[in-house]
């Protein structure tokens, strides 16, 4: 049984946390609730935190699936080196944005949402998991072989070349040769 990448899972919380901040923080905003201001906190909370986690990391074993249009964001996370690739600095970061969305009821379920991906994140970065990037692979071409360079000429089945048919006028020369002996018996 594999050990569990708890980043992988994380990230699909922390994703969704951002999603319902933002959607609260819109409804928040455009209801103009009480307390308006955190919920347009929220919003720029949410969409923080779905740009910073929308690249998925690469899994420590087997294949890495990217998001749709991932390689761009990848990019500008990547350029921030250790702030983003550090899950300890994650789960602080999602445990301090969070915060200010419990003030609010349209933003209390992303704020609750995002402090679990905290919780979760703080448990990857516990056991020795970081952020890598999903890049595309540069594809190298293998040489072709002169087997395939040159194709057959003559069509199956093929004997050896030390066997073939050679084309002489003379008859008993063109005729294989049997290399085992036939006798009547």
């Amino acid at each position: 049984m594999g050990q569990i990448e708890w980043a992988m899972w994380a990230n699909e919380q922390a994703l969704a946390s951002g999603l319902i901040l933002l959607t609260g923080g819109v409804v928040g905003v455009a209801g103009q609730f009480r307390g308006w201001p955190f919920a347009a906190y929220s919003v720029a909370a949410g969409v923080f935190v779905c740009l910073l986690e929308y690249p998925r990391s690469r899994r420590a074993k087997g294949t890495s699936v990217a998001r749709t249009g991932q390689y761009c964001f990848t990019v500008c996370v990547k350029a921030f080196g250790p702030l983003t690739r550090n899950y300890y600095v994650r789960a602080f970061l999602h445990a301090a944005i969070c915060v200010p969305g419990g003030f609010m009821l349209a933003t209390v379920l992303g704020c609750v949402c995002l402090g679990i991906a905290s919780l979760i994140y703080l448990a990857a970065a516990i056991r020795g998991e970081h952020w890598e990037p999903i890049l595309p692979k540069k594809e190298t071409r293998k040489p072709v072989p002169e087997s395939i360079k040159n194709p057959p000429q003559n069509p199956p089945p093929r004997p050896p070349p030390e066997m073939r048919r050679k084309r002489v006028d003379d008859v008993e020369g063109a005729a294989y040769d049997n290399p085992v002996p036939v006798t009547d018996e």
